[in-house]
């Protein structure tokens, strides 16, 4: 991976090369659009009825959790299935329960059924443990070479970045127009239409060609999951990279600290022709651009990441680093932001940097596991990025109520976001002991 690439090859011609010649990929990306676009339009919708009817920046806190945490301990028979079962096959079964589980939440009306939004949380959140790592595992066997896969990674940021920034504003205003049982609609909708674009792939699976056929008993039978870690360990840049996202699970107070910004820090409110009177509060738009600026700062960070990198994987090894340090800045800027427009920069910035990271170690990572592990590796890599980031935002949304500034909470993130950094930059021994990476 180390050798340069033509410049075409990270260039907008690039992206829409791979997705005019590659149906597979092309239907693949157009449902994580569908599908994304609905979630971030059901975030923020979600995180303001929450602050509505409890009022306790923890209800956000405890949401993350829900949303992150289970994940975590799905993820050993999460990877397992996407290694012995046809990983498209999983990701439809996700959608469709996603699709229920989130038409489910338009039950949640008053304080007494908030306990509602916790059972459905924890439900999603299970079927995207089966969802995420199969598609991240499916995209290299999707592509033909290096710099396609790392072109396929860009494009799969770049994309979400995009979905995050357009998702989140928009359905900050669907919400403040038209109220939030029509974003709930909206996002179970999109996992239909995820479910049927991934169902008219035509993708030969083969990583399971080989083993036996598939037992309700697999499930508990950790054998696999004692070979996944082993061959975890076995590499020390694989182990090294796979810790990356757990850095930036670190960084997940922001989860917290953006919704507070908006409610009470920054609000907002504009007139729009036709909104409601069950309309949420003017922090809702303040939310809406705030995670639209994360989407927006994650967007540039994907798209540049690879002009960057060339394909060298040197220079993404650099990139993780100074992603981190971007992120470091960023978020010591936003404690000191006087004002909505300044925190929005601040917010971009940051997480353009976080954005640099998880392309360049997802790349990296799928470049040192073979294909037959790469459910389980990537399955353990998001559980190292939830479990951090949950017990990071619980913590958070706790600090926030016993009276703790978010100012000064999002200074610390900033100041603990320097610690990632100086693992990954101590870690780059084994890279120079251990040798290049090439696709497998």
């Amino acid at each position: 991976m180390e050798q340069e690439s033509d410049s075409r090859s990270w260039s907008l011609a690039a992206y829409v090369r791979l997705l005019r010649e590659n149906r597979d990929f092309r239907l693949l990306w157009t449902a994580q659009i569908v599908s994304e676009i609905g979630d971030w339009f059901y975030t923020v919708a979600l995180y303001s009825l929450l602050l509505e009817l409890t009022g306790r920046a923890s209800a956000i806190g405890i949401a993350v959790v829900l949303q992150l945490l289970p994940q975590v301990f799905a993820a050993p028979s999460a990877g397992v299935l996407n290694d012995r079962l046809p990983r498209r096959a999983v990701m439809i079964f996700a959608d469709i329960c996603r699709a229920v589980i989130v038409a489910s939440m338009l039950l949640v009306r008053s304080a007494d059924t908030v306990w509602l939004v916790w059972v459905l949380l924890f439900l999603e959140t299970l079927m995207w443990a089966l969802f995420e790592p199969g598609r991240s595992a499916l995209i290299p066997h999707l592509v033909r070479s290096d710099e396609e896969r790392l072109v396929a990674n860009a494009l799969s940021s770049t994309t979400w970045a995009f979905n995050l920034a357009i998702g989140a504003g928009l359905g900050g205003l669907v919400a403040y127009a038209f109220g939030r049982q029509t974003v709930f609609i909206l996002n179970a909708l999109s996992f239909v239409g995820s479910a049927l674009l991934l169902a008219a792939m035509r993708v030969r699976e083969t990583h399971c060609d080989d083993l036996p056929p598939f037992r309700a008993v697999d499930l508990v039978d950790f054998k696999p999951v004692l070979e996944g870690a082993r061959y975890v360990v076995r590499d020390r840049r694989r182990g090294a990279t796979l810790l990356v996202k757990a850095g930036m699970g670190l960084l997940g107070a922001h989860w917290v600290i953006l919704p507070i910004f908006g409610e009470r820090i920054f609000p907002m409110a504009v007139s729009l022709p036709g909104a409601h009177a069950h309309t949420s509060g003017a922090g809702t738009l303040s939310m809406s651009l705030l995670f639209g600026s994360r989407g927006v700062g994650s967007l540039a960070g994907s798209y540049f990441s690879g002009a960057w990198a060339r394909n060298s994987e040197s220079r993404m090894r650099v990139g993780i680093a100074a992603g981190f340090i971007l992120v470091s800045l960023s978020y010591v800027g936003l404690s000191l932001a006087p004002n909505i427009w300044l925190a929005c920069l601040a917010v971009a910035l940051g997480h353009a940097g976080t954005s640099i990271a998880w392309v360049f170690s997802t790349t990296i990572l799928q470049g040192l596991t073979e294909d037959r592990f790469r459910g389980r590796v990537f399955s353990a890599d998001f559980a190292g990025l939830f479990l951090s980031m949950s017990a990071v935002s619980f913590l958070a949304g706790r600090l926030v109520d016993q009276g703790v500034s978010v100012r000064v909470l999002a200074f610390a993130t900033g100041a603990i976001a320097l610690l990632p950094a100086a693992l990954w930059l101590r870690a780059q021994r084994y890279f120079r002991q251990d040798g290049y990476i090439k696709m497998r």
